[in-house]
């Protein structure tokens, strides 16, 4: 691990619009010293690094790395999930949000899901469950390949295959949203 450097402190410092003599005073030590610091002509003693860390907004991480740790994924929102699926071989990827992906050598996009047709599919709760019925004709050529329930905390995805019925299970996790792929029609939702 490094060690900070004036240079950063300068920048962050500035970055905040504080002059030295403000920094100094919330961390209590002199503008002179602030000075000593950003010209290299000395180092924050260990003491003083999680105050100076705290007075420049940044973690004690980023103040040692010189690096500010920032999540740049504004779309990592649990409930914007992502489905990809590929082709050839029915692999299923989720991302929470767009991204590059390929299977197969193909490139594959995000589905986008159409809402679901009125009369396809029958909602039951019984328990602490939530009984989804489709239906949709499960032949070998034509049939759902996976259902997912999206709510505020988690993602619960359940595989199907042909011939088999179309129903399936999940246990109950809140509001959210019910999403089924059908190998030839693409993905749908409805909200529960």
């Amino acid at each position: 691990m490094s060690y900070i450097t004036g240079k950063i402190i300068k920048e962050l410092r500035e970055k905040r619009n504080l002059t030295q003599k403000q920094l100094g005073e919330i961390i209590s030590v002199s503008d002179k010293t602030i000075s000593k610091w950003e010209t290299e002509r000395g180092l924050p003693d260990i003491t003083l690094i999680e105050p100076l860390s705290a007075a420049l907004g940044i973690s004690v991480a980023e103040l040692l790395s010189g690096e500010s740790i920032i999540n740049k994924n504004r779309a990592g929102n649990i409930r914007k999930t992502k489905f990809y699926v590929c082709p050839v071989c029915g692999n299923i990827i989720t991302a929470l949000g767009e991204g590059a992906f390929s299977c197969c050598g193909i490139s594959l996009p995000a589905l986008s899901p159409e809402p679901a047709p009125e009369g396809s599919f029958k909602i039951e709760r019984p328990e602490n469950d939530i009984y989804v019925r489709f239906s949709h004709p499960m032949t070998k050529e034509d049939y759902i390949s996976f259902a997912a329930y999206i709510s505020y905390s988690g993602i619960q995805i359940k595989k199907l295959y042909p011939e088999q019925e179309a129903e399936i299970r999940f246990p109950f996790a809140g509001k959210g949203k019910i999403l089924f792929f059908s190998n030839r029609e693409g993905l749908f939702e409805f909200v529960i």
